[in-house]
């Protein structure tokens, strides 16, 4: 976990990232061992690497098993990945609603990564 002290205020987000299918060709769960093999997404890590870089904080957030945790790693530093921590076990197939009492905001990744842009769409709310 990343201390307090680390993040500089008003500059540094934490970035919540999928490994399959956002970083790299998504594999299930029942064919380990093609994730040694999985080609890498076109700029996923040069975008996540210049976030790291630029002081975010990085956080891989997959539905891979813990007992994949060693070929995932491997893969990861064999590739030059940077990042601060992963999180195995996300639940798979389901639409994510993440509540927190922090502002929170979500991307939805569609295949190519590139600059962020504001754009506004409906989002959901606990009714006051």
């Amino acid at each position: 976990m990343v201390k307090k002290s680390n993040l500089r205020k008003g500059r540094n987000k934490a970035f919540m990232i999928d490994i399959d299918g956002v970083i790299c060709e998504h594999i299930e769960n029942e064919f380990p061992g093609k994730m040694k093999d999985a080609k890498e997404i076109p700029g996923a890590k040069e975008w996540i690497n210049s976030k790291y870089s630029n002081g975010d904080y990085i956080c891989l957030f997959t539905a891979r098993l813990e007992k994949h945790r060693k070929i995932t790693e491997t893969w990861l530093k064999e590739h030059g990945f940077r990042y601060h921590e992963i999180i195995f076990g996300k639940p798979r197939g389901l639409e994510y609603h993440y509540i927190d009492d922090r502002h929170v905001q979500a991307t939805t990744f569609k295949g190519r990564f590139g600059p962020m842009v504001k754009k506004t769409h409906g989002i959901e709310v606990f009714e006051e």
